[in-house]
């Protein structure tokens, strides 16, 4: 069972002054293919984006068959974040960490993507990590870091943030380098809030080589860091550390926020001088492993949780108190990581680590009563398990080493 925290604060502050948004139907239409972001598992191929056919009409051999793959210049790399949902303009930004680089892929013919353009640096910003689209259509990514030169040596402090036009060009970009702020803080990923103004931004470290407690306010209208706060520590002493993923809640004014120490933290007063953040839930820990990538539909927030080698479902229709409804267990050895979830929101794309390492898996969602259970049909021929491991396969690039998926998300 998750731990749910008990006497916390109200959801919004009532002086929030946010016009509520009645949450949209999702598309009836189910989408036709899922495009995993893959780096080879030796290192001596590119990263590539691959195809699979996961239309729900197509005969038994064909769902889940492999339709083409797209690499990207260089070798060696570490696949990382995509965007968590295809934009409506089907661009889709997607990062490889351990070079710095970042790739842009048009997915305007589903079947038939192709590779537009890489990026690193922006100005003095590198590592760019995550992407989220903004109103006007544009992406506000988020950067671990920037040099600074101190004296003669090289050192590494906060990154911040830039907006891109679809193709990766440079409207603008913000520090996060200001005064009083910690130098281990390394922006990592955001919930935009474009009613109030605010970004919500998380601040761990990729490398893992400093971990703090801190979560930040931006100002979307001119990217400038507002405030920033510590997230409190709950019974285990240790669960605001390493803040994660920010997710607006389906009412477009309600934001939780994940750590990958496991913490779940409700906010409130993000769009005041005194924002706050309080834990509602936690979930057990795992060495070695983290709590990772959420998602929300409807009022439900999936989230993998390692120490169970689980995708697990909460009802946060009430946020203060999340209850959970749901849980699809995997092996002990797997662990999953990033969930995606298909526009409709009947079917959650799952990678992972470990055991995982090259597997991909789909589950189907019940949006209805926020139950998930695992997609039987998908899987390779022949296979005694679901999903599909990405080993033993000639790819359409060149090549047959396996591949490691991380990034994932499904056709508009």
């Amino acid at each position: 069972m998750i731990r749910v925290i008990a006497g916390i604060a109200a959801a919004v502050a009532g002086g929030m002054m946010v016009t509520p948004r009645t949450a949209q139907q999702p598309p009836a239409k189910q989408s036709e293919y899922l495009y995993l972001w893959t780096s080879a598992a030796d290192s001596s191929g590119p990263d590539f984006l691959a195809v699979y056919d996961v239309r729900a009409n197509a005969k038994t051999d064909r769902y889940g068959a492999l339709v083409t793959t797209v690499p990207v210049p260089g070798r060696g790399h570490r696949t990382h974040h995509t965007e968590h949902e295809l934009a409506a303009d089907r661009q889709l930004f997607a990062n490889d960490f351990g070079s710095g680089e970042s790739f842009i892929f048009d997915l305007s013919k589903p079947a038939a993507p192709r590779f537009v353009r890489q990026f690193e640096q922006v100005g003095a910003l590198m590592h760019p990590h995550s992407f989220w689209r903004l109103p006007n259509g544009n992406v506000l990514a988020t950067f671990q870091m920037q040099h600074e030169m101190q004296g003669t040596t090289p050192s590494f402090v906060p990154g911040g943030l830039a907006e891109l036009t679809p193709r990766g060009d440079v409207i603008r970009s913000s520090s996060a380098n200001v005064p009083g702020v910690d130098r281990r803080v390394r922006p990592y990923s955001a919930a935009i809030l474009p009613a109030i103004d605010r970004a919500v931004v998380t601040t761990s470290d990729m490398d893992n080589r400093d971990t703090t407690r801190v979560l930040q306010f931006w100002r979307l209208s001119d990217l400038s860091l507002q405030q920033s706060i510590e997230l409190p520590n709950g019974p285990r002493g240790d669960e605001g550390y390493r803040s994660a993923e920010p997710r607006v809640l389906s009412d477009g004014k309600t934001v939780l926020v994940s750590t990958f120490n496991c913490g779940l933290y409700l906010l409130d007063g993000v769009a005041g001088t005194q924002p706050s953040a309080t834990l509602v839930a936690s979930f057990p820990r795992k060495p070695g492993t983290s709590c990772a990538v959420p998602v929300v539909a409807g009022n439900y927030y999936l989230i993998t949780v390692p120490a169970w080698s689980a995708v697990v479902s909460l009802d946060v229709s009430d946020p203060r108190h999340p209850r959970e409804v749901s849980r699809i267990s995997l092996g002990p050895n797997d662990v999953p990581h990033w969930i995606g979830i298909e526009p409709n929101q009947e079917r959650v794309v799952i990678t992972g680590y470990q055991a995982m390492k090259t597997r991909v898996l789909l589950a189907r969602f019940d949006r209805t009563r926020g139950t998930l259970t695992l997609d039987e049909r998908f899987r390779a021929p022949g296979s005694t398990e679901p999903g599909f491991r990405m080993e033993n396969t000639t790819w359409p690039h060149g090549g047959s080493g396996a591949g490691v998926p991380h990034g994932a998300v499904f056709s508009r």
